[in-house]
């Protein structure tokens, strides 16, 4: 929140107060200071090294410390506390288990764990939630609901009944000093203040540093993300808008100054607003201005000069003269005045002039970039979109404004840095992936009940969010079309009809999910530039998957509630996800872009999320096992027809047989039509023998060409696998061998969570486990690379006395989508990508859909058949079924 200002005139300039990190004396400690240098307080536990063991194996260079007399009662709460609303940062844990793949696969990649830095970071989530501080009640209700304040539901303490002593928790804004007894007295917690400013710039600059599209600008009701290069970030003028405005100008880490402010704010506007209307809230006195016409209130140009503009010195009719002037030579109480006009005359008022001041200082100091946050903003459209036009005005199209969408939480994630372990210094964007659940167990603020212990209790609340799934839309605001303009312009337009409601609007924030072990994919040829999406998800785009993913809900809930054995609980559970899921395309049906950046592979992830959610954590799981069998069985066949083939065309007889196998997708309406026409196995010889050269994108003869160069062959491939059954079973794995038959190490990339019929890494062990045991090459490999070690006893062959293999690995990709954005893969598939020389991407999510344009330092083979009419046309001008097979030689 914003430092309140109320009560204060604005700072002078030359009085600002300056804050730097001070030059440490040589061979001295650092000294201590009110520098900003956040102040790391030792008030969190130590680590308890009693009894400490090496957990993992011994031979590795940096083993895991198992420390079991640690308490894990260590705060992850921080606080926002300012004079109209109260904001929570807080850390969920999220423990990552490591099966016999994960820890073979680290040893053979070398991926070594251990602390890479001073406090290493734990897997799991941050949430945002906020109250309005005049319901402070509320707030500690639900600190205490879910224990954050004795580290989670889910700690030791709670678990053991035992409440810890001297529960410290970060606390920023006036709140922290004006509550501390109430939450001392209701909690049994200690608030530690922290300062105000170092908080405001602390939170911007990390989500600056590690949110990829943070922040954006806003007019004419439109959304534009912009990214902010890392090595050009400062300086930035941040202004935050919260009871009062503090202007501050940020030159870096720990270096920033308060050049100005105004005590006319987010505070002027709810308080004038609640003297003058009968508003209970500030979202009451917003949705009001939804509805205004500033005229009736406002003095403007044209009531000066008889309708006319003043055309000598650029102004139109429709331009403020003086807010609120008209009312002087009206003969009206307050009653006759509508509160829609009045709250959208002060809206416009208050906007206009932190947007003109805040120009003004980014002037005085050359700045071109100013941020603005602090819960006045709150995502409201007609907000964004006066002060965007106001700091436009007046510098003449030279300067931005530009909004963050964590805009009100920037103090309490700086309260929540200034702990000494908290380890988000370290992160980078790769390490952050924000996800957007419903609430299960809780919607943003909104007590249900003690923590829900089982699933029963889960349910009684999912039947509750049945009951009002259809009202969990969130269309943007738009204004009356009378409404004039302001400062010379016109009134901005924007999408939608109402206001979005506190519940709906929680979506546009939504959870990160801190994950460590994600990296940057190293073989990418220029991350910077990566673009994962090969088509824009504009909203012509969006109403386009809209359509189709809606109308494959109600088989995907079929299968998912299936999956789950067709229980009673079940079915609710699958009503409650289906409600869900359509409130979310529904909240981005009206705005693209209300949940940031958002393309098709994060739109697929969302619906996987929303799965997961709702408890149904494998949908396809009895189909994908079904497929695999039936695939696995005709496999021996398969290789003997391979076998008797020459080389050349092997090659060409594999390639086929991968773009015939893909056909078998249940993402795909066309294809899961397919499969009433015959049985699996029958569906993929009548797509085999339909293959016909040229394909539509057609590289077959350069990647043999280059396959065949044997004084030069591959090391190590990456082949990026795409759905289960004879996908994989018929046209990976044979083309898997064949590489391993020529000395090619051999990786296998898939998904680390389940995605429709996709196969996990998890999942594909067992099913080169199954098909070794009639493939010595497979079993060689496979054994090589630690996938099998007893899965295979009492085989009986001929093939011991045989050479060591290359071996054959397995690595999950870090993702749970069809899709894969390379900015952010599994810490395996970076490990294993070093000593690749060729990169095979297969199916439409992963090759088509994304990637298709992306550029790697090593050759890439992309595969994949079009299995969707619209997108065979939008890509290539081509047909359903096309084929594509792109190789792209590494520069």
């Amino acid at each position: 929140m914003a430092a309140n200002n109320s009560g204060d005139a604005p700072i002078p300039l030359e009085e600002g107060v300056k804050h730097e990190a001070e030059p440490e004396a040589k061979g001295k400690a650092p000294a201590n200071s009110t520098s900003t240098m956040l102040h790391r307080s030792g008030s969190r536990p130590q680590l308890d090294l009693s009894g400490a063991a090496i957990h993992g194996a011994l031979e590795d260079r940096n083993p895991t410390i198992l420390l079991p007399n640690q308490s894990d009662d260590i705060s992850h709460l921080a606080l926002d506390i300012g004079g109209s609303l109260i904001k929570l940062v807080y850390f969920s844990r999220h423990a990552d288990t490591e099966d016999k793949r994960k820890l073979s696969t680290k040893r053979r990649l070398e991926i070594f764990t251990g602390a890479r830095r001073s406090y290493p970071v734990l897997g799991g989530r941050l949430h945002f939630v906020k109250f309005e501080t005049g319901k402070l009640n509320e707030c500690l209700d639900f600190i205490s609901s879910k224990q954050l304040h004795r580290g989670g539901v889910d700690s030791p303490s709670w678990r053991s009944g035992v409440q810890p002593d001297n529960i410290v928790i970060k606390a920023t804004g006036g709140g922290a000093y004006k509550y501390a007894d109430l939450f001392k007295e209701r909690l049994g917690v200690s608030l530690e203040k922290e300062d105000e400013m170092d908080c405001l710039v602390a939170g911007s600059n990390f989500l600056l540093k590690a949110i990829r599209h943070e922040a954006f600008t806003h007019m004419d009701g439109q959304k534009e993300y912009v990214q902010i290069d890392q090595n050009d970030m400062f300086p930035y003028l941040l202004v935050n808008v919260g009871s009062g405005v503090s202007i501050i100008k940020v030159d870096g880490h720990g270096k920033f100054q308060r050049v100005s402010g105004t005590n006319v704010g987010g505070g002027t506007y709810w308080g004038l607003g609640r003297l003058m209307t009968e508003c209970k809230s500030f979202d009451e006195l917003l949705e009001l201005s939804q509805r205004g016409d500033n005229s009736t209130i406002d003095m403007l140009v044209g009531d000066i000069y008889g309708g006319l503009d003043y055309s000598k010195i650029g102004l139109s009719a429709s331009t403020i003269a003086s807010s609120f002037g008209k009312t002087i030579s009206d003969n009206k109480e307050l009653s006759e005045y509508r509160p829609e006009d009045i709250s959208l005359s002060l809206l416009r008022m208050i906007s206009y002039n932190i947007g003109q001041i805040s120009y003004l200082n980014a002037l005085r100091y050359g700045l071109k970039r100013i941020l603005f946050g602090g819960f006045f903003i709150r995502g409201h459209a007609y907000t964004m979109d006066t002060i965007s036009f106001a700091v436009n005005f007046w510098s003449k199209g030279e300067a931005k404004a530009m909004f963050l969408r964590h805009e009100g939480f920037l103090g309490a994630l700086g309260a929540f840095m200034s702990y000494e372990k908290h380890g988000l210094d370290d992160l980078s964007a790769h390490h952050l992936v924000e996800r957007f659940p419903m609430g299960a167990p809780y919607v943003g603020g909104k007590i249900h009940g003690p923590p829900l212990g089982d699933l029963n209790e889960k349910i009684s609340w999912m039947e509750k969010f049945v009951q009002k799934g259809t009202q969990i839309t969130a269309p943007v605001p738009m204004g009356a079309p009378a409404t004039t303009g302001m400062g010379g312009f016109e009134r901005p337009t924007s999408k939608g009809d109402i206001l979005r409601s506190d519940a709906s609007a929680a979506l546009n924030v939504g959870v990160l999910h801190l994950v460590p072990s994600l990296d940057v994919f190293p073989l990418l040829e220029d991350p910077k530039t990566y673009e994962p999406n090969t088509i824009d998800l504009d909203q012509d785009e969006f109403k386009y998957w809209f359509t189709l993913l809606s109308d494959h809900l109600p088989d995907l809930m079929e299968k998912a509630v299936a999956s789950e054995g067709g229980t009673d609980d079940a079915k609710r559970r699958g009503d409650a996800f289906a409600h869900a899921f359509s409130a979310h395309l529904a909240r981005l049906m009206e705005e693209p872009a209300a949940y940031g950046k958002f393309g098709l592979a994060n739109l697929l992830e969302l619906r996987e999320e929303c799965l997961r959610e709702f408890q149904f954590f494998d949908a396809y799981a009895s189909i994908k096992q079904r497929e695999n069998e039936a695939s696995l069985a005709v496999l021996p066949d398969l290789l003997m027809e391979l076998d008797s083939m020459d080389e050349e065309a092997r090659l060409l007889a594999l390639i086929e047989g991968v773009l015939a196998a893909n056909i078998f997708d249940w993402g795909s309406k066309a294809c899961v039509d397919l499969y009433h026409q015959g049985t699996i196995i029958e569906i993929y010889y009548m797509s085999r023998k339909k293959m016909q050269r040229p394909w539509r994108i057609d590289d077959f003869d350069i990647f043999k060409k280059r396959m065949l160069k044997k004084d030069k062959p591959y090391k190590r491939a990456l082949i990026s696998v795409d759905n289960s059954g004879a996908d994989v079973v018929l046209g990976m794995l044979p083309l898997a061998r064949e590489l391993l038959r020529n000395g090619i190490e051999v990786v296998l990339v898939a998904n680390s969570l389940p995605a429709l019929n996709d196969v996990t890494a998890n999942e594909l062990p067992e099913i080169v486990a199954e098909a070794a045991k009639h493939c010595g090459i497979l079993r060689k490999a496979a054994e090589a690379g630690g996938l099998i070690v007893d899965a295979m006893a009492g085989i009986q062959d001929d093939a011991k006395d045989e050479p060591a293999s290359v071996p054959l690995m397995v690595v999950e990709n870090g993702c749970g989508s069809p899709c894969i954005d390379f900015r952010q893969v599994s810490s395996e598939l970076a490990a294993a990508a070093k000593d690749a020389d060729l990169l095979i991407l297969e199916g439409m999510g992963r090759a088509l859909h994304t990637n298709l344009n992306a550029r790697f330092k090593c050759d890439a083979l992309k595969l994949a058949m079009v299995k969707n009419q619209r997108l065979a046309e939008k890509l290539f001008n081509g047909n359903i079924y096309d084929c594509i097979c792109k190789f792209e030689p590494v520069s």
